[in-house]
């Protein structure tokens, strides 16, 4: 199927790896010019490289990076100095640490809600009037699978990730809609990712088992039978920024191989 978005702009943040670096790799592929940010330079410089070797990535496609922590307006500013205009935003950042709410304290909640909510509201701010005027425009969130079910030593995740959730569903239904642009949130499950081994981790401390018994045991749970990958996971995200969702705005897409157990 051809997406329709070559020769769009792309940003994509968290994209040195993991998730992040699997939708840049699918809107490459698709054609599309990709700025892709993350802090660690030269993670981010190794994946723009991988980017540009990709056998399946058009000539015309280009790949640029900012190494920058995009959770800050300087962060934001050295983005915006390289390409202020976006035809397609994919907002992603580092989840808080797994713990316990009553060891977190008032510094913790605002660095996750800077971090997991704020951040995407200034960029979705920065970047959606232009794609309005232009009469196309994609803002893909990655979010969590915990915003619809909650993960109970991910609560600092779940209330910042949430605060973004329903904002992202007003702005979504509002004239920005008819006029091309799309705001979708798009919530992981289990991907094997650096984030799940962070997570195996902190489950094997707290119970005592190995962490390839958490794994064995995690995916035993899931539907599907084994952790996502982050190219799948690109794919998603990839039609979610085509010419073919855009009937498609304000929904939370949940790819978790069926681990979630409601019907709503």
């Amino acid at each position: 199927m051809d997406l329709g978005i070559a020769g769009k702009y792309a940003l994509v943040c968290g994209a040195s790896k993991g998730l992040g670096l699997g939708c840049a790799q699918a809107l490459v592929r698709e054609g599309v010019h990709v700025l892709i940010v993350a802090r660690g330079a030269e993670v981010l410089q190794a994946a723009a490289s991988q980017l540009i070797a990709d056998s399946a990535r058009p000539a015309s496609a280009t790949v640029r990076f900012v190494a920058a922590d995009i959770t800050t307006a300087e962060g934001r500013a050295a983005v915006f100095a390289v390409r202020r205009d976006f035809d397609i935003v994919v907002t992603n950042a580092g989840g808080p640490p797994p713990g316990d709410f009553r060891d977190w304290e008032r510094g913790d909640w605002i660095k996750a809600v800077d971090a997991n909510m704020l951040t995407p509201i200034e960029l979705i701010k920065a970047t959606v009037d232009g794609m309005a005027a232009r009469g196309f425009g994609r803002i893909v969130n990655i979010t969590s699978s915990s915003v619809k079910s909650p993960i109970d030593i991910l609560g600092l995740s779940n209330g910042a990730r949430s605060g973004l959730t329903g904002f992202v569903a007003g702005v979504a239904r509002t004239p920005l809609a008819a006029q091309g642009v799309t705001l979708n949130n798009l919530l992981p499950g289990k991907f094997d990712t650096g984030r799940i081994a962070t997570m195996v981790r902190a489950s094997a401390e707290k119970s005592g088992k190995s962490i390839e018994d958490i794994r064995r045991a995690e995916q035993a749970q899931i539907p599907a039978g084994r952790y996502g990958t982050p190219e799948e996971f690109g794919a998603i995200c990839a039609f979610l920024c085509s010419v073919h969702a855009g009937y498609m705005t304000g929904q939370n897409v949940l790819a978790d191989g069926g681990a979630y157990p409601g019907t709503f």
